[in-house]
């Protein structure tokens, strides 16, 4: 065979500390070739994996992309850290109008962390071109190395595009089938002129997606970086992000690499997950994942992102502003994740025991209501509530809405009416009504017209016991209870005199009502009640006047 037309130069030392030691895992290594792809304006990628007896023998990636020419392999493929947007400028693709993501020129030296041997084959306006890389070959050449040529400008009938097939494999373990088409979704943000495919050694196929990249997480909130809420339209970063924050309704498990934020550019990683703050100490970042697109990077006039591509650096002025800026997005997401939780565990609670939590605790007096509110926090906490809800309702049960003593055992009739008075702080108003409603009780029974003093007066009399009372508490058989049929005379002129009149008749400017706190109207509407409840069992004199 004549000799090779095919040359790569270089510093054996640069293949192994490009080639070997910076790409070892799988997925980023896999995911360099992809980019080749995608800058290719390739529509479709593929990646099959071949395992022997569970021992990975092969893993072929084809592409359907523009392919590479015969001289394209010389003067661009083979060439060891080409920066292509020096030599074809930054300029979008004539297919897709796709932003290149190659800078480096380093990606193919990628392939040499996972195998020994890497066959291209390269299809472009009917004609193929195939060569052998070989490692051992590689490093044993001196500065130059020539590729063994299988195919030299062959005729093809087959379709424009690149496989990439590698053998001689390092890893002897079996290819963990979803956990790399995992890592892969995290590499790449796609589009919809781009499908990836990952084939299993039995055949399977996945479609990799931007779904797929977050699909392990259960999603409780979530924030649109383009929002005016994160990113204000005043900002210099008004239009340069776009991405989506998202919370987990469990903590992120630390080994998923997913806790914290992934930053890209032009639909690739450029910053491994991370949240942009010196302390991290809150439990808020146990559950925070996301990521934001940054393409204005790839403008700038120097490289700041690194050759593995999963660090930036942070250095540079124009990315410690940067690092600045998404502080403190993370810090308005933290704070807005606090209250939305908040108001979602007061929902939850709600339905799962039927009590406003919100609404309960304020109406308690401020030594209490910060003590309940303290308890309700610890019982509805992360993976509680369930456990815990028949203990929040026995503590709504001893505490109630309007806990103190008196509320509790007021008289059904009254409680409910003068409620509306009682929770606006209308306190005068609330005794006076209460009163108002025993009259009325007084008058159901009897027919009497009479109000206020006229009707207790004339239903309960002076002396009660000259004449039959028209109300009848009980039958009058002993003192004790002549007396407690006085009595009820005496304090129903009493309500009615003390806090009845004072406010029904002071004028509406007067400071009356004010004179009555939240104490003294519980006071009153337990004297009321208590009257209102001897009522209950009364007998109507039946020679009373109608």
């Amino acid at each position: 065979m004549t000799e090779s037309p095919f040359e790569m130069r270089f510093d054996p030392q640069t293949i192994k500390h490009l080639g070997v030691r910076m790409y070892s895992r799988l997925a980023p290594t896999l995911a360099e070739i992809i980019s080749n792809a995608y800058d290719a304006d390739a529509n479709n990628v593929t990646i099959a994996l071949t395992e022997e007896n569970g021992i990975p023998k092969e893993i072929r990636i084809e592409d359907d992309g523009t392919g590479i020419s015969h001289d394209e392999i010389n003067s661009k493929f083979l060439v060891i850290g080409r920066n292509r947007r020096d030599d074809e400028g930054d300029k979008p693709s004539k297919k897709y109008n796709r932003l290149p993501t190659g800078k480096k020129g380093l990606g193919k030296l990628a392939l040499f962390g996972l195998a020994k041997t890497i066959t291209i084959s390269a299809k472009q306006s009917g004609i193929q071109n195939q060569f052998v890389l070989d490692w051992d070959d590689l490093i044993a050449a001196r500065g130059s190395y020539r590729p063994r040529a299988t195919s030299i400008n062959t005729d093809t009938s087959d379709a424009d595009g690149t496989v990439i097939t590698m053998t001689g494999l390092k890893r002897k373990t079996a290819f963990d089938f979803i956990g790399l088409a995992d890592s892969l979704s995290r590499i790449f943000i796609f589009d919809t002129t781009f499908n990836l495919i990952l084939e299993s050694p039995s055949g399977n196929r996945i479609s990799i997606d931007n779904k797929r990249k977050y699909s392990l997480i259960n999603v409780e909130f979530d924030w649109n970086i383009e929002s005016s809420f994160l990113v204000p339209v005043e900002s210099e970063y008004s239009g340069k992000l776009i991405g989506q924050l998202l919370t987990s309704k469990k903590p992120i498990v630390p080994s998923s690499g997913l806790r914290g934020i992934t930053l890209f550019s032009r639909g690739k990683l450029v910053n491994a997950p991370e949240f942009f703050s010196i302390s991290t100490s809150s439990h808020f970042y146990q559950y925070l994942t996301g990521w934001i697109s940054i393409d204005f990077i790839d403008l700038l006039n120097d490289d700041v992102i690194s050759t593995n591509r999963q660090s930036i650096d942070w250095e540079h002025p124009d990315m410690a502003k940067l690092r600045k800026f998404l502080s403190g997005i993370v810090s308005q997401v933290n704070a807005d994740w606090r209250k939305k939780r908040k108001e979602k565990k007061v929902a939850d609670l709600k339905e799962k025991t039927g009590i406003d939590t919100e609404t309960w605790t304020n109406t308690l007096p401020d030594d209490v209501k910060e003590n309940t509110k303290r308890i309700i926090e610890t019982l509805g906490g992360e993976d509680a509530l369930e456990r815990y809800t028949p203990v929040i309702k026995a503590l709504h049960d001893i505490i109630p809405e309007y806990p103190l003593l008196h509320w509790r055992h007021l008289h059904n009739a009254l409680r409910e009416r003068i409620k509306s008075y009682y929770e606006y702080t209308q306190y005068g108003d609330a005794a006076s009504q209460g009163v108002q409603i025993y009259c009325e009780i007084i008058r159901k029974l009897t027919r009497r017209k009479e109000d206020g003093r006229d009707l207790v007066n004339r239903i309960f009399g002076s002396s009660p016991f000259d004449t039959p009372p028209d109300i009848q508490l009980n039958d009058l058989d002993t003192e004790s209870l002549k007396n407690i049929q006085e009595g009820q005379g005496h304090l129903s002129r009493g309500v009615v005199t003390g806090f009845r009149n004072p406010i029904s008749h002071g004028p509406i400017d007067t400071n009356v009502p004010a004179l009555f706190t939240e104490l003294d109207c519980l006071n009153i509407l337990s004297l009321v009640s208590y009257l209102i409840t001897r009522m209950d069992n009364a007998k109507v004199n039946a020679s009373s006047d109608s």
